[in-house]
């Protein structure tokens, strides 16, 4: 690992982040702009080419590690953003899937799924699986895709994964879950209250707007979307999942119970907690020298799920 970031700095940097991160009482439009902003002031990327992708009917992204030659047709990393379903975009999140396509030596295409309030449940569920499967009406075969998402962009990956399963569809090589919401419904975690006052990004509150801004007129219909809520789901036959949380955020023990049930359940599970670190800290990679260790770590995941497909190929 790089050199620890100091505990004085990462409590200038929580508190920095608390005071800008009134998510509760924010307008949809002042979450854009504040990403949009945020985004602004991170330092440009070298070494990698960005590509506009068109997917369908839907935009989207690539990140291409490698500067020369076209963009590989063999392997990728299938992202989905967070943004609590209201807010982010390919530019928001390019610095950070650049890091993970880098870190991973492997394309990443990010999907600009439709948003919340103006496009509600099930509109995010229904761009990101037809990402998926554009993915393989246009040769890629699903060993050679691996799931990525933050937050609830997480949450998207891990509910892919299950409609396909559901579906009877092939399944990708794995799927990593950063800070991951696996339960938008019940909320009963215990976490959200143990790091209640640690967490400064995230909460109860924070939790449950997320849920009425995608679901709209359909809020009061929540308990009857079980999808909505993957710890409660039948979680068997998943592949290989990688989840990464820090200690001091209220999901902590959503990731926690999750991947408890997932092993349960025969799934190949894998749970990094970081220490004193919060809600997607792999944001500000450029000055934590944490995120970029942890964000190397998704790399070699994605890198070993898509060798280890290689290797059943070739077994007689």
């Amino acid at each position: 690992m790089d050199k620890k970031t100091s505990a004085e700095t990462l409590l200038a940097i929580k508190n920095h982040l608390r005071q800008r991160s009134s998510y509760e009482s924010q307008s949809v439009e002042e979450l854009r702009q504040g990403m949009e902003e945020a985004a602004n002031r991170l330092p440009r990327q070298e070494d990698i080419r960005i590509r506009e992708a068109s997917i369908g009917a839907l935009g989207g992204e690539w990140i291409i590690p490698d500067l020369s030659g076209d963009i590989p047709s063999d392997q990728v990393i299938l992202y989905f953003h967070g943004g609590g379903f209201v807010a982010g975009s390919c530019a928001t999140y390019r610095d950070l899937v650049s890091r993970i396509a880098t870190a991973a030596g492997i394309p990443a295409l990010i999907v600009a799924y439709r948003l919340a309030p103006e496009h509600p449940y099930p509109a995010a569920n229904e761009d990101c699986l037809f990402a998926y499967r554009w993915l393989l009406a246009n040769g890629y075969d699903a060993g050679r895709i691996v799931l990525g998402g933050d937050s609830v962009g997480a949450s998207l990956a891990l509910m892919t994964l299950l409609s396909l399963r559901d579906g009877g569809e092939p399944l990708p090589a794995g799927a990593f879950l950063i800070s991951p919401h696996t339960d938008l419904v019940h909320l009963d975690g215990a976490s959200y209250e143990s790091r209640s006052a640690l967490d400064p990004t995230g909460s109860r509150e924070g939790s449950g707007r997320i849920l009425r801004d995608y679901l709209g007129p359909r809020y009061r219909e929540a308990a009857d979307l079980p999808l909505l809520s993957p710890l409660r789901m039948n979680l068997d036959r998943l592949p290989p999942l990688f989840l990464q949380v820090g200690d001091q955020e209220v999901l902590l023990s959503d990731a926690e119970r999750f991947a408890d049930r997932a092993r349960e359940a025969g799934v190949q599970v894998e749970l990094e907690v970081w220490e004193d670190l919060w809600s997607v800290f792999h944001y500000l990679a450029y000055m934590l020298p944490e995120a970029r260790s942890a964000i190397a770590n998704l790399g070699a995941f994605a890198r070993s799920r898509l060798g280890e497909r290689d290797l059943e190929r070739s077994r007689p």
